[in-house]
């Protein structure tokens, strides 16, 4: 069994106009959603055995402040460059490469390719309009390799976001 945790970027600033896309730090509404969707995961009893984002700064922050609320180490969080700016079929060529090992697995990315990917993983049913800045997606897949992973393939488990109202 193999279980996928989709997670978008928080909320990032625009204030520097002048500023490179990849390089654009979150705002403080991102700041301080990431940790509030990390304690929503901890309350989940998650726990990723790899935490893969994007090296854009935004994807980067968030992976790190919600690996502190979960008590992953920081130092164990690999970017992977093509989650920068994907599409779901680049998104799933790199879900299909990681080591049978992982069994929980969290990526971070961007949107649209994010939203794109979570709409092909499982049957139309789930159907999410857009994933929200920090929102969280996650999928789990009865293989036993990550090449097993396909579109259609996965079974939703939930869908959260930091305005979702919970609890």
């Amino acid at each position: 069994m193999k279980t996928i945790f989709v997670i978008r970027h928080a909320k990032s600033s625009w204030e520097n106009a002048g500023l490179n896309d990849f390089d654009r730090p979150l705002n403080e509404r991102g700041k301080r959603d990431a940790p509030r969707m990390g304690k929503r995961l901890k309350e989940r009893s998650i726990h990723p055995d790899l935490m893969l984002t994007s090296p854009a700064k935004r994807a980067w922050s968030t992976c790190k402040r919600i690996a502190e609320t979960l008590g992953y180490p920081k130092g164990n969080i690999q970017t992977e460059q093509n989650l920068y700016h994907a599409d779901e079929d680049e998104i799933l060529s790199v879900v299909q490469k990681i080591p049978e090992t992982v069994n929980n697995l969290m990526i971070f990315g961007h949107n649209p390719g994010l939203t794109d990917f979570v709409n092909s993983l499982s049957p139309k049913d789930n159907y999410i309009d857009n994933v929200p800045t920090c929102g969280v997606v996650s999928f789990k897949f009865n293989v036993k390799s990550w090449q097993e992973v396909n579109f259609q393939k996965g079974e939703f488990q939930f869908f959260d976001f930091p305005k979702n109202k919970v609890n």
